[in-house]
């Protein structure tokens, strides 16, 4: 391959030459960047006075495209946000109306400074809402959890929800449907006392709904748990047309966990124990298994012994 040799003189010339061309390429690229443009980008619409009467659906997206103004400095940093901008939109026409036409509220929506370039229009530019019976509800709270104990720890009673329920407002088909209102996941690890603490409730997803109060105060009893054994009686259950039927043993052994401050008052009337005799006549058993049927929330069996239960049926 041949190598061109350059004299000082020949270097200094390529290297200016070279120099003033990227000099000459930034400036054409700030002159071009500096001129004005049209372009788009995307926003979320915000609904604000939502009217009271009436329940209302967005027929279409909760996003629009917006025609901005602007340099070309700044259509090239909106391409690098990413950022969510948004854009409210004010409902008030809807008491009599079933659309919004957003070029209406230009002014105002630019006098909010969220674009640093002013707004010229938006696609669509008109909103179309179906409107329904507008319904309130009161439903009960549900607590999401996802907690880890120590060792030997764990919940020892019913969470306490205070406010227990919550009312939630909206269309009537779509209120009709909720039976509970969930909250956030309340994520805890390594709890070894009882938990006291605040949580968010489950936003709304739609502009037309609405939920009071947005969260609530959450109380979880935790304690230690211990292994405890009690004798209880077997029940036989189905029965029918036999009246002399034995059972051997009468009592199981019932192996549970329990917290440490319920120990002591927890006897064999806080459990039941059962033997269904139908699995013999319709499925032709030897044995019948015990079944707990009764058994305090905050209690865990481990084990019972035995598991079954011999009997003998005598007509």
């Amino acid at each position: 391959m041949a190598i061109i040799k350059l004299s000082a003189t020949e270097r200094r010339r390529v290297s200016a030459f070279f120099t003033c061309l990227m000099l000459a390429i930034f400036a054409w690229i700030f002159i071009v960047l500096s001129n004005p443009y049209k372009y788009l980008v995307k926003a979320i619409l915000v609904f604000k006075n939502a009217p009271q009467k009436r329940a209302f659906h967005s027929l279409q997206p909760d996003t629009v495209s917006v025609n901005l103004t602007g340099s070309g400095w700044d259509m090239l940093f909106s391409k690098m946000n990413t950022g969510n901008k948004t854009i409210p939109v004010d409902l008030s026409q809807l008491e009599n109306k079933s659309y919004v036409v957003l070029n209406t509220q230009l002014d105002q929506i630019n006098s909010r400074k969220e674009f640093d370039q002013q707004i010229t229009g938006f696609n669509p530019d008109t909103l179309y809402f179906d409107f329904s019976n507008r319904k309130v509800k009161r439903v009960p709270v549900k607590v999401i959890t996802a907690i880890r104990y120590q060792h030997q720890f764990s919940q020892a009673g019913n969470i306490i929800i205070n406010p227990a329920y919550v009312i939630i407002t909206g269309p009537e088909k779509v209120i009709d449907k909720i039976t509970e209102w969930g909250s956030d996941t309340l994520k805890l690890d390594s709890i070894s006392e009882t938990v006291k603490t605040q949580i968010n409730l489950r936003p709304v997803n739609e502009g037309n709904m609405s939920v009071y109060p947005k969260n609530v105060q959450v109380s979880i009893p935790v304690d230690e748990f211990t292994e405890k054994t009690l004798l209880v009686t077997v029940k036989l259950v189905n029965n029918r047309g036999y009246d002399n039927v034995k059972i051997f043993p009468q009592k199981v052994k019932i192996t549970f966990t329990t917290p440490l401050a319920r120990y002591a008052e927890i006897d064999e009337d806080f459990f039941e124990a059962t033997a269904d005799l139908d699995l013999w006549r319709l499925r032709n058993y030897k044995v019948l298994p015990v079944t707990i049927t009764k058994v305090p929330r905050y209690c865990k069996i481990v084990k019972i012994e035995p598991a079954n239960v011999d009997f003998i049926v005598k007509k």
